[in-house]
């Protein structure tokens, strides 16, 4: 989540203190690197501490209100301790672990969270990607919103890498990037989670590229379009804007067209004036034919746009584009799956099978386990919730 402040011109093309790789005009990914790599210097660089823990705070209000988990009092003994692994119900790639320890200190958790797998890695159903010990109370009183963040996020990530493995199938080398169709509030949280997914960044918001969309070209007369962004080009440059982020996303220069004609305006200005164009809603067909126009020069980069789907999108990445947005990514894909199963004894002995690295956190971290073996034992209550009451369940 970033910050209200506006950023000043000066600082918006990359933001206060990013870093844009000169390699990131490539446009491509190395796919010979897997998803977690850099995933925790993403999420700080990203996600805003106080904005998380503000989002998190209305979360544990809505859920607890002023009464907290009336069951859980009824019901369990205070004081009764329990250990509990976070399963996912189905196979899929893992995203939102990162921000498990700012949800526990919402929750004023004292107990213990222990990662067993991270963020960008796939799991297999029933697969222990976490441990939580404790007060059994308190567990409770967490389960659902950490369930729900992690379900959502783990959606992302899993329908992302759907469409990176369709594009690298089709043998094609365009990047998947997403769009600002976030949810109101978590828009960092989900693009984190595309980039678990193998997925990149495209813009975090208004403020931190230049894309010039149909309806600020609305007024512009087709013979006036190549002026018109030429103009804006410049000024966009002269704040400190140009280049791909191919890290943060962002940074760039960018024009919208739907027609070739457009196109061939833009393609008719120097190369450095424009560092994308975004081919809306165009056919394969046309897509391929834009990509012939370019030719061999590198920029500007083309982003296809519009309708992308998993069944599709293999047709639209061997048009030879460079980059394929997708709104799916964040504003439909189905949650993962994942639940929480309360008094495991060997849960930490089944999830430990690592050749003997013991629990790690999500930044990959050893987690003393000493306290752990403590536990087991302690917790008889045997019980199983799934996400399959929700991320809509109660």
């Amino acid at each position: 989540m970033t910050t209200p402040e506006r950023p000043s011109p000066t600082s918006t093309a990359r933001g206060a203190g990013r870093k844009a790789p000169e390699a990131a005009l490539e446009g491509r990914s190395d796919r010979s690197s897997a998803p977690s790599t850099g995933l925790p210097q993403l999420f700080d660089a990203i996600v805003d501490g106080v904005a998380l823990r503000t989002l998190l705070t209305l979360a544990r209000d809505e859920d607890l209100g002023r009464g907290g988990d009336v069951t859980g009092r009824l019901a369990i003994p205070a004081g009764f301790r329990a250990v509990a692994a976070v399963v996912p119900r189905a196979a899929g790639v893992i995203a939102g672990l990162a921000a498990a320890p700012s949800l526990l200190e919402v929750f004023r958790f004292e107990g213990g969270f222990q990662v067993r797998r991270r963020d960008g890695e796939r799991c297999a159903a029933g697969e222990t990607i976490a441990i939580l010990e404790g007060d059994l109370r308190s567990i409770l009183a967490l389960e659902r919103t950490l369930l729900n963040v992690l379900s959502r996020l783990s959606g992302i990530a899993t329908a992302t890498a759907s469409y990176v493995d369709a594009v690298a199938a089709a043998g094609a080398e365009a990047i998947v990037v997403d769009t600002r169709k976030t949810t109101p509030g978590w828009r960092t949280l989900e693009k984190y989670a595309v980039r678990c997914g193998g997925g990149s960044l495209h813009r975090l918001g208004l403020h931190d590229a230049v894309l010039l969309k149909d309806n600020h070209l609305a007024e512009v007369p087709p013979d006036g379009l190549a002026a018109f962004v030429s103009d804006v080009a410049a000024r966009a440059r002269a704040e400190g804007f140009g280049g791909v982020d191919a890290v943060l996303g962002g940074g760039f220069v960018e024009v919208e067209v739907d027609t070739l004609a457009q196109l061939d305006a833009i393609l008719s200005l120097p190369a450095e004036s424009v560092d994308i164009v975004l081919l809306d809603n165009m056919a394969p067909e046309e897509l391929a034919e834009a990509v012939r126009r370019r030719g061999s020069r590198r920029r500007p980069l083309l982003e296809a746009s519009g309708g992308v789907r998993l069944e599709s999108i293999a047709q639209i990445a061997r048009s030879g584009v460079d980059r394929i947005a997708i709104g799916a990514l964040t504003h439909s894909p189905q949650a993962l799956d994942i639940g929480l199963d309360i008094g495991i004894d060997d849960a930490l002995d089944r999830a430990g099978a690592d050749g003997g690295a013991g629990p790690r956190d999500h930044r990959g971290r050893a987690i003393d386990r000493g306290a752990a073996s403590e536990e087991r034992g302690v917790a008889s209550r045997r019980g199983r919730r799934s996400s399959e009451e929700g991320p809509d369940g109660r």
